[in-house]
C-alpha cells in the first residue's frame, strides 16, 4: 500500500500545482474586485449600480460550471481560431464568479456601518478615500470575516471544476488514477488532501479573526 501511494505522489501533487494556482490568483484578484464591485453599487451613478446588478444576478444566478464553459468555448471562439488559454479562462471565470459573492458579503458589511462614522470623519477633514481606507474599511473586514472564510473554504472545493476545461487538478489526478487502477484508494488521497487545506485554512482565519478581536 505505501509502494502504491508513493506512486501516485506525483500526478496528486501535479494536480495540487494547479489547484493551489486557481486558489490563490482567484483571491488575489476577486477579492479587490469584489471590494470595487461593492463600492459601485452602493454609488449614486444609476447606470453603473444597474449594470453591477446584473453582473452580480448572472454570476450568482448560474453555475459556476456553466461559466467557465461559456467564457472557454464562447468567448475564445475557436470556430474563428481565437481560443483563449485553458488556465486563463478557468482563471477569468474563478474571478467573475467569486468577486460577485465578496461583493455582496462587502456590500453587507458597508452598509452596516453607522452613518455617523462618516459624518464625524467629514468633520475631521477626511476624504471619502481616506474615510473608506481609515475608518469603514477596518471594520468591515472584522464584520465580513466568517462569511469571506465560508467562500474562501468553498473555492477551495470549486476548483474541482476545472476539469471541464481541461486543467489536470487535483480531482482530476484522483480520477484518472482510480480508473486506471480500479480503486478508489486516489480518492481518498484527493479527500486528505482537501481536508489538509480547509483544516490550514480554517487556522488561519482563526488567527486573522484573533487579530481583529480588538474591534469587539
Amino acid at each position: 500500500m505505501l509502494d502504491y501511494l508513493i506512486t501516485l505522489m506525483p500526478a496528486m501533487l501535479s494536480g495540487l500545482e494547479v489547484t493551489l494556482k486557481i486558489f490563490f490568483l482567484t483571491l488575489v484578484f476577486s477579492i479587490p474586485l469584489g471590494i470595487l464591485v461593492a463600492v459601485g453599487r452602493l454609488s449614486k451613478i444609476k447606470p453603473l449600480v444597474a449594470v453591477i446588478q446584473v453582473y452580480i444576478w448572472i454570476m450568482r444566478g448560474t453555475p459556476l460550471l456553466l461559466q467557465l464553459i461559456f467564457i472557454y468555448f464562447g468567448l475564445g471562439l475557436p470556430t474563428v481560431g481565437l481560443q483563449l488559454e485553458r488556465f486563463t479562462a478557468a482563471l477569468i471565470a474563478f474571478v467573475l464568479n467569486y468577486a460577485a459573492y465578496f461583493a455582496e458579503i462587502f456590500r453587507g458589511g458597508i452598509e452596516s456601518i453607522d452613518k455617523g462614522q462618516y459624518e464625524a470623519a467629514k468633520v475631521l477633514g477626511f476624504s471619502p478615500v481616506q474615510t473608506f481606507m481609515r475608518i469603514v474599511l477596518p471594520q468591515v473586514v472584522k464584520i465580513v470575516l466568517p462569511s469571506v472564510a465560508n467562500e474562501v473554504i468553498t473555492l477551495v472545493k470549486d476548483t474541482a471544476l476545472v476539469y471541464v476545461v481541461g486543467l489536470g487538478e487535483l480531482l482530476r489526478a484522483g480520477r484518472i488514477a482510480s480508473n486506471r487502477d480500479v480503486s478508489l484508494v486516489p480518492f481518498v488521497v484527493v479527500g486528505v488532501f482537501y481536508l489538509a487545506l480547509t483544516a490550514i485554512l480554517t487556522k488561519v482565519f482563526q488567527q486573522i479573526e484573533k487579530r481583529y478581536a480588538y474591534y469587539q
